[in-house]
């Protein structure tokens, strides 16, 4: 066995829309770039591509195109995934604005549409696979062969459970057994078990990531927007998702320039809520001469940015005004950083139902 390596919220995107708007007409000169060591990279992820009937998780081809011919343009490093997480374990320093690309659940159009943009970029990239969807030949998604094919010309596979359920829901028995049979069909269809993992709906928790880790993963993958760094839960990086709604340049460019908003001692401890809504806040881990210029936005929250409480020079409380609705809730909390940059720092919750 081998290893390789609406409501509210629209307002918070609104808003982010804006600190776009201000990223793009800053100072950030995106043809003279610096080239500084940094322990840190911009994970990116996307789903299907040229398939408008969903857009939520669809990129449009047009803009997909535009995304490369900006990584392509100078100044970006497009990493392999297991080369970027093994530089931020080992504390190997990596270009600064190194991207990672990913793209979740294996879809037709990844064989079809991405891939051959991806080739003709050059770009290294990631497929998390649901190995159910294979196994059901789900017309939507890849085939075995197709997998094959994309694995021997190079694409790295990644581990995404078998049957792409809301693992919380879970008993960890049943998680076990389920990393287990796509684990089992990795290894007979493609010769190998995938060594990073990527979590469906980007939902886990305290007891997920330690089922992962037990299972002999190197690391995993949330959908919580920030900036994977050194030192970093290696169990809960965090990636930028983009679609056809939120996948304009700007956001793109506001992603692989970001830069780590460095926390630690951050509650709650378990993304899988038990309060709600959480007392959440962190500590920063690093000194912030603007720390005063933070700013927190959640979901299901009204009236923009979030009541922020300072606690001395590096403890910060965010306090919700009412709680996450069941299922999904997000917290990002973003910090402007040189060159009109910014300091990114996300959270992704799951709330049972009651």
């Amino acid at each position: 066995m081998k290893f390789s390596v609406r409501t509210s919220w629209e307002k918070v995107q609104r808003i982010q829309k804006r600190v776009l708007t201000l990223f793009i007409l800053g100072a950030v000169a995106l043809t003279s770039f610096q080239a500084i060591a940094a322990d840190w990279a911009s994970v990116i992820m996307y789903h299907r591509f040229g398939e408008s009937g969903y857009p939520h998780t669809n990129i449009s081809i047009d803009q997909f195109q535009e995304h490369l011919s900006e990584l392509k343009s100078g100044g970006y490093s497009v990493l392999p995934l297991g080369k970027i997480v093994a530089a931020l374990e080992s504390g190997e320093t990596l270009p600064d604005r190194t991207v990672a690309l990913t793209i979740d659940d294996a879809y037709l159009s990844v064989y079809k549409k991405a891939w051959p943009l991806l080739k003709e970029a050059g770009f290294p990239f990631t497929v998390f696979v649901s190995t159910d969807n294979l196994d059901q030949s789900a017309p939507d998604f890849v085939s075995w062969d197709q997998l094959r094919e994309m694995s021997d010309g190079g694409v790295y596979i990644g581990h995404h459970s078998a049957g792409h359920g809301h693992l919380p829901r879970l008993t960890t028995e049943a998680l076990k057994r389920d990393i287990r049979k796509a684990s089992s069909r990795f290894e007979e269809k493609l010769g190998f078990i995938p060594a990073l993992f990527a979590y469906p709906y980007g939902e886990y928790g305290s007891e997920i990531k330690k089922v992962v880790q037990e299972m002999g993963f190197k690391a995993a993958f949330g959908q919580q927007s920030g900036v994977a760094y050194s030192g970093f839960d290696p169990y809960a990086y965090p990636r930028f998702a983009m679609n056809e709604n939120y996948g304009a340049i700007g956001r793109l460019r506001l992603a692989a320039n970001a830069l780590p908003l460095r926390v630690k001692d951050t509650m709650p401890t378990d993304n899988v809520l038990r309060r709600n809504p959480p007392a959440f806040g962190f500590s920063v881990a690093e000194k912030y001469s603007n720390l005063h210029q933070l700013s927190c936005y959640a979901s299901n929250q009204s009236g923009g940015a979030v009541p922020i409480e300072r606690i001395g020079e590096t403890r910060v409380e965010v306090r919700l005004l009412k709680a996450f609705p069941t299922g999904r809730g997000r917290i990002n909390c973003t910090l402007p950083g040189p060159e009109g940059r910014f300091r990114w720092f996300g959270s992704l919750y799951y709330i049972p139902k009651k």
